[in-house]
């Protein structure tokens, strides 16, 4: 076959032939340079130790720092020139560390591999970046106890199926979601106790023959431990995985509510008003007003789910220890973690701007027979008729207010009485929506006073 052959089949990306397509998909600097700052920490901590404990001298340490710092200089200052020859942000430092500073670049790498040093600046990458996710789920929640402390006790439809059930308080429906993002919180912190352990010095897979010492690196990167078993910390990825595990159920809990804006700021629904600072207008229709924003999130849920179905693919059939199948774990990684973060900024952003409409609100709590359940629960309660009864009643007097265009509240005592003759004047007491939130005073009820509770609970655990 000729080269002009070769050449055609490999495509004219490929000019040069079999050798560039191997350069292409083996090197990893075009999206592993991301990793910069944690692969010079890594590399400065293991130089210190190595000195500490007399593997290379002190002069060569004080060497290798001063050249790492500059090294990260130049890639901090944009002046670095990223070689895929070298494919990799390991290679490329030390290269121009090598340039840098000379021989003593060379003893950098005793006592290490690739395979230990890639996992060790994952881990402080993703570390670094559960640290940024904690950061915004606090701000959202903030964000969300703020709507929900001045909404205490608007009144609001609740839903069930998308069709209206029982009247909730703006206060309560915003604490649904604190409640939710208090979990994501809580796994955020679970993910990142367990991955704080330090793969460094782990080597290729069994560890290394010089007398390093494990402690002091895995202290100097702010891990927790060193990892216990060399084969396993060159292995693992689930620090990896838990990171898109968890940024996928939060990206859910982000949808749900982006939905939830979405269809509130309708005309019409009207319960909220975006800021224009999250939306758009029209290119032709100048009387829109889109929730664009929340629309972005809502669908960044997808990419972020892909992510973690896509490193799931790339680990489940490796045998131990490191395989360059692991090489594909952190372009997922990171998009999911740009999509991640820029979601919970514009989410906490829409929920400081937003405007609750309290009228609005209060207008549709009352539609669609919404204090049917505090009829039948009356009827339990004072009456002590059995529970399916009273859902009976309820319900054929809900069927006669729907034929008659109104509302259960404006139907006559006579009315009630000519269904169950049981019925009093008090059951005018609970039909009201302002009457139906108030009697809700179970724990983590919808009850006003409920909702300051958990406002102030929270409140509290922030503080703490």
């Amino acid at each position: 076959m000729t080269d002009q052959t070769s050449n055609q089949m490999w495509g004219g990306r490929f000019a040069a032939g079999p050798d560039a397509i191997m350069e292409a998909i083996n090197a990893s600097i075009g999206y592993d340079q991301r990793m910069a700052a944690q692969d010079i920490a890594g590399s400065r901590a293991h130089a210190a130790m190595l000195a500490a404990t007399g593997v290379i001298s002190d002069s060569d340490a004080e060497a290798i720092r001063e050249g790492l710092l500059t090294v990260l200089s130049e890639i901090e200052g944009g002046t670095f020139q990223f070689s895929t020859a070298l494919e990799d942000i390991h290679m490329n430092v030390e290269a121009r560390l090598k340039e840098v500073i000379g021989e003593p670049a060379g003893r950098l790498h005793t006592g290490r591999s690739r395979n230990d040093q890639v996992a060790t600046d994952f881990k402080l990458w993703v570390r670094d970046q559960l640290d940024a996710a904690e950061a915004g789920m606090l701000a959202l929640i903030r964000a969300l106890l703020s709507q929900a402390e001045a909404g205490a006790d608007w009144v609001m439809p609740g839903f069930t199926h998308l069709q209206t059930a029982q009247p909730v308080t703006w206060g309560h429906h915003m604490m649904a979601y604190v409640e939710m993002f208090g979990r994501d919180l809580s796994r955020v912190r679970d993910a990142r106790a367990r991955m704080n352990e330090s793969p460094l010095g782990a080597a290729a897979l069994a560890g290394t023959s010089f007398p390093i010492d494990r402690e002091m690196t895995a202290s100097a990167l702010g891990f927790d431990r060193p990892a216990a078993n060399s084969l396993d910390a060159v292995s693992d990825r689930d620090f990896a995985l838990e990171f898109l595990s968890t940024a996928s159920i939060c990206a859910m809990h982000l949808s749900r509510f982006a939905e939830e804006l979405v269809i509130w700021s309708s005309a019409q629904f009207r319960f909220v008003t975006l800021s224009d600072r999250f939306s758009t207008g029209s290119s032709i229709m100048p009387q829109k007003k889109n929730p664009d924003a929340a629309e972005l999130i809502r669908a960044k849920v997808g990419r972020i789910f892909g992510a973690n179905t896509a490193l799931m693919m790339v680990m489940k059939g490796l045998p131990l220890a490191y395989s360059k199948d692991m090489q594909e774990d952190k372009e997922q990684v990171f998009d999911a973690a740009d999509n991640w973060m820029l979601a919970l900024a514009a989410m906490e952003g829409m929920v400081k701007d937003m405007t609750g409409n309290r009228e609005s609100l209060a207008a549709a709590a009352g539609s669609g027979f919404s204090t049917a359940t505090d009829l039948a629960d009356w009827m339990v309660r004072v009456l002590k008729v059995p529970f399916r009864d009273a859902h009976h009643v309820t319900g054929t007097l809900v069927a006669m207010a729907e034929s008659r265009g109104c509302d259960l509240p404006d139907l006559s005592l006579d009315d009630m009485q000519g269904v169950h003759a049981g019925i009093t004047a008090d059951i005018f007491t609970v039909l009201g929506v302002e009457n139906s939130v108030n009697s809700r005073m179970s724990y983590g009820g919808t009850a006003p006073a409920q909702v300051r509770a958990q406002v102030a609970r929270w409140q509290a655990l922030l503080a703490d």
